[in-house]
């Protein structure tokens, strides 16, 4: 391979974790320098599997078996004879087989995984300092070192002005800003390759521009940009080459007008557009318009039906919960995150909160969840005051799906999850217990999870994690539904069974609360619709 060559050429015969089944088979792809790659594919599909195991991370700790060939190709300022700066890794699925070293090969390529939090060290006490750290290891100058962690913050939107995060711890970022976070570590170094797992999620509007302007930043300084996710988003459309996975090998590769025109990508659960994109037509449409089946979406007491289909005719019931003059702030923050701040919630009634990156929205859902208490005013549930209740207790009529669904995931498996609420005070052998297990299964089969009722959690896709919270949280009947980014990660089918759950909750009289940057899909989808800004909710 010449400098003239691939940034990196990969070959999969075959990948499979420990003892385990194959999960990917039959992939090749070649990274020419400058470009951007999308690999699609639905829930459980190996996108992610395979983004991994382009940064090598899949590879490093002798935990999983990898037929196939790596090359990593030499910088683009060598000599077309420095082959000595070529990395050739060529696997056989044996005990002598090469070991990759991921420090090295991180050196070259760097992954923005799934869940941004999985890149940080655990140990920076700023995010400056996380920033640093790659930096720091490859001994840097310290003037040179500030600089690049300067532009990186800049080129995500974290260091803009006077709003730089950069003192900041970095578990007290939202969500969306941890994922700009884990972006800037990613391309502080400068990498050859830059792999990008699922990259707008929690990302609002500012944060995908900001993402946008970063991809051809990279791309025009000879960076390989890969994108996984399971949209078709506008920045997986503005790749030149995509690859769709299906059951773990290429179903079909090409221009993306040639894949989408593909009978693979009308059954690959693949959203042909991003849910909150205001031109993309809706997700019933988009079934409607598809071969692949519609996904059966049944049980619980909540009357689960179709896709969410014009919910501002629905009738509203009573008072259900409220924020009355709600008024929090975080230490070291010189602004309240929520100023005095009203909202209520009705019975029946499906409500969205929009707004930028760290502008509140987790925030309020805790406080309506019990697990944030105000500095000034009061939280309603149910026509009471919470401010006595623990947050257990809150439970009995809150559910919550967190943004993070690992959050509230720690049982052996899908069905123990989901029982897990509804066990307190049951004997393991009654009728009751019977009863739990009914409730438990019909709750799974409700998100499309029935088959994995004996998966361990952490086995579960992202979308399949996402989903199993909710059917956990779904499982009490709650009066209060409150869902944290719920559409982050989810495929066509996933996004499908989230609908069905929301419609079917407030039918059955249950209110909804859920934060999104979706906004064109909150606007379809919730009788109403508020940004938090300043620390105030205003209606959209």
């Amino acid at each position: 391979m010449s400098a003239r060559g691939p940034a990196l050429a990969v070959h999969v015969r075959r990948f499979a974790y420990e003892a385990g089944p194959s999960i990917l088979r039959d992939i090749s792809l070649e990274l020419a320098r400058g470009s951007l790659t999308a690999v699609l594919g639905g829930s459980g599909s190996g996108t992610s599997t395979f983004a991994r195991i382009l940064a090598g991370w899949a590879l490093a700790g002798g935990h999983a078996t990898f037929e196939g060939q790596l090359e990593l190709g030499p910088p683009p300022q060598a000599a077309p004879t420095a082959e000595g700066l070529r990395t050739q890794l060529v696997f056989r699925g044996e005990v002598d087989d090469p070991r990759l070293r991921l420090g090295a090969w991180g050196e070259h390529v760097a992954l923005v995984p799934q869940r941004a939090q999985d890149l940080f060290t655990g140990a920076s006490a700023t995010v400056g300092e996380e920033l640093a750290f790659t930096l720091e290891q490859r001994g840097v100058p310290r003037a040179r070192m500030h600089a690049l962690v300067a532009e990186a913050a800049r080129a995500v939107g974290l260091g803009d002005g006077g709003q730089s995060v950069l003192h900041r711890h970095p578990m007290s970022l939202s969500g969306g800003e941890q994922r700009r976070l884990a972006l800037a570590c990613a391309i502080v170094a400068g990498p050859a390759v830059l792999v990008l797992d699922d990259p707008t999620a929690s990302l609002d509007a500012s944060g995908r521009e900001a993402l946008a302007r970063l991809v051809e930043t990279q791309r025009s300084a000879g960076t390989a940009v890969v994108v996984t996710a399971p949209c078709a988003d506008a920045l997986a459309r503005s790749a030149g080459h995509w690859v769709l996975l299906e059951g773990g090998t290429a179903a079909a590769t090409g221009r993306p007008e040639d894949v989408l025109a593909t009978q693979a990508f009308a059954r690959s659960g693949v959203l042909p557009h991003d849910p909150a994109d205001a031109d993309g037509p809706a997700l019933s449409h988009l079934l409607g318009d598809s071969d692949a089946p519609t996904p059966e979406v049944s049980g619980t007491r909540y009357p689960i039906g179709a896709a969410l289909a014009a919910p501002k005719t629905l009738g509203l019931g009573r008072e259900l919960a409220a924020l009355e003059a709600v008024t929090f702030a975080y230490r070291g923050r010189r602004r309240p995150v929520l100023d005095h701040a009203d909202l209520g919630l009705r019975a029946g009634e499906v409500l969205a909160i929009t707004g930028p990156n760290g502008a509140g929205k987790s925030t309020a859902l805790r406080h309506l969840a019990g697990l944030a208490r105000p500095g000034t005013g009061r939280v309603r549930v149910d026509g009471r005051d919470i401010a006595g209740l623990a947050a257990g207790e809150v439970a009995q009529t809150v559910g919550t799906l967190f943004q993070d669904p690992r959050d509230s995931l720690f049982e052996r498996t899908a069905l123990r999850e989901v029982a897990f609420g509804l066990r307190a005070g049951v004997p393991r052998r009654s009728r009751l217990a019977r009863d739990v297990d009914a409730r438990a299964r019909e709750a799974l089969r409700a998100v499309g999870l029935a088959e994995k009722a004996d998966a361990h959690p952490y086995d579960l896709s992202a979308s399949g994690q996402r989903l199993l919270a909710l059917a956990a949280a779904l499982a009490r009947r709650p009066r209060v539904l409150l869902l944290d980014e719920p559409t982050v990660g989810l495929d066509r089918h996933g996004l499908a069974r989230l609908e069905a759950v929301v419609r079917g909750a407030a039918e059955a009289g249950a209110g909804v609360v859920l934060s999104t940057h979706a906004l064109a899909w909150a606007t379809r989808h919730a009788h109403r619709v508020v940004a938090l800004s300043d620390g105030r909710f205003v209606a959209v």
